[in-house]
């Protein structure tokens, strides 16, 4: 038997990926790392950040597809850090989806204003939410996954 391959100790130092590239921003650890933890598991490349400086930063190296984030963090919040990452030129097709405590309409409606693309309520519905992953990183899964589910109706 060969010698081990290196393992990282960190999700963070892990090599290059050819999957889809998601960023969870929140400034609960046990949250955001829950969740980056949950999203490597289902194969995608996450990596938690604790406030919204460092997602800044991070993204210029990581080049997210994904960016999961909180609103309410102190310092530079959710609507705050979309609004930076939708004048980026390099991150224009990044997905934003905001998962937060804030479900107010005024909320939504200003997730909308700062870039967000979807807005979700916590406790958040980990099987909503990779589909709306899936629908942006392989859109024809996404469609595909949609057509095969039964219609509900609305009340």
């Amino acid at each position: 038997m060969g010698p081990a391959s290196p393992r990282p100790d960190r999700p963070e130092q892990a090599l290059p990926s050819t999957s889809p590239r998601i960023l969870v921003v929140d400034d609960n650890r046990d949250s955001a790392d829950s969740l980056s933890k949950s999203l490597r598991l289902s194969g995608y490349d996450a990596r938690a950040v604790y406030d919204g400086f460092a997602a800044l930063r991070e993204v210029e190296s990581f080049r997210p597809d994904v960016v999961v984030l909180d609103i309410a963090m102190p310092g530079l919040d959710g609507f705050e850090v979309a609004r930076r990452l939708r004048a980026l030129p390099a991150l224009q097709g990044v997905l934003l989806i905001a998962v937060t405590g804030y479900g107010q309409i005024q909320d939504h409606v200003e997730s909308v204003l700062a870039g967000i693309d979807h807005h979700i309520v916590k406790p958040v519905n980990t099987e909503v939410l990779l589909k709306l992953i899936k629908a942006h990183v392989a859109p024809e899964l996404g469609a595909a996954m949609a057509a095969s589910e039964p219609q509900r109706e609305q009340v």
